[in-house]
């Protein structure tokens, strides 16, 4: 486990998706205020574009010599800068916009501007795993099949105005779809079959929500935790989700593995995503770990393996950066 405190001033860069965030004058405004009280200098501001929702100017931060980069928007948000900054000892940190933001939801913030900056300004730093799908770089975890599907089907208004509790009304259309027939390789075990429903292949376990569905995985631990979901009624929908609300150790028609390496072959393309963000539908979903390999910004204690824990005192803490603020 690699854990680091560093409450200095640092050069930072703010990576942000305009069209998430309502007031960007607002947020240069509130984000710059908090950052010179503490005698941090200005950062940089680089928005996102259709074309290149964060990579690539996450990657002009590093290069213009950045050693802390916000990422503010939704999962793509997220997901491009942990693309870019995985390999780096430059520090993510997450500035939640939007509806959906997953690591977001496993650091502990919820919309709160105040608290992820008081996460960035007392300096809890920890080297945690990444998942890689080809090019991209993933944080949380990566889904083929119902997971995605729900995420495809979830109305964005209804987002807007409810929430994470839209994506029950995307689950809902999606409960009665049949299973999908799959082959699947844990690193260079043999090969076994499954039916499911959906297989997520996580690095930390909450969902949307703050469910936490892979209660065994570890941000650093250097494996890739799979969780296999075959229910086949309303009924195994219902006692699986109370299982996973009731933070079960054992849940009903879920199967769970760890590997370094992990693929997922469907003999047709399926739906996947990956940190709540669709990618194009594939037969095979290949996922390896990378060790480490993300400096990431997270509520104190910096040790604990749940990364929200702690995140409840850093918003008590947060009233200084607020009244700094409004100052």
């Amino acid at each position: 486990m690699d854990v680091t405190t560093t409450p200095g001033p640092l050069r930072s860069a703010v990576v942000v998706n305009p069209v998430k965030v309502p007031d960007l004058d607002e947020l240069r405004r509130t984000v710059t205020d908090a950052l010179t009280a503490e005698g941090w200098p200005e950062p940089m501001w680089l928005e996102t574009t259709v074309d290149d929702p964060g990579a690539g100017q996450a990657g002009q931060a590093v290069r213009d010599g950045a050693e802390l980069v916000f990422a503010c928007g939704g999962d793509g948000t997220v997901m491009a800068c942990v693309t870019a900054l995985a390999g780096t000892d430059v520090a993510l940190a997450v500035l939640p916009a939007g509806t959906g933001n997953l690591l977001a939801a496993n650091l502990g913030l919820s919309g709160d501007l105040a608290t992820g900056l008081e996460v960035v300004l007392q300096g809890g730093r920890r080297r945690i795993d990444v998942g890689a799908v080809g090019e991209q770089n993933f944080a949380v975890m990566a889904g083929m099949g119902f997971d995605a599907h729900m995420l495809d089907a979830t109305n964005d208004t209804a987002k807007k105005h409810i929430g994470w509790l839209a994506y029950a009304a995307g689950a809902v259309q999606h409960l009665r779809d049949r299973p999908m027939h799959l082959r699947i390789t844990l690193d260079d075990k043999p090969s076994f079959t499954r039916r499911p429903r959906t297989v997520i292949v996580g690095n930390v376990g909450r969902l949307q929500g703050g469910m936490r569905l892979l209660t065994d995985a570890q941000p650093d631990d250097g494996l890739l935790d799979v969780a296999i979901l075959s229910p086949r009624t309303l009924r195994h929908w219902a006692a699986l989700g109370w299982a996973v609300l009731r933070r079960k150790h054992q849940v009903p028609r879920m199967e769970t593995y760890t590997a370094t390496r992990v693929h997922i072959h469907s003999r047709r393309a399926q739906p996947r995503q990956l940190d709540g963000d669709l990618i194009d539908p594939g037969k095979d979903l290949i996922v390896t770990v990378r060790p480490q390999s993300l400096l990431l910004c997270v509520p104190q204690p910096a040790t604990d393996p749940d990364l929200a824990n702690g995140a409840a005192a850093v918003g008590r803490d947060a009233d200084e950066v607020r009244e700094s603020v409004a100052r």
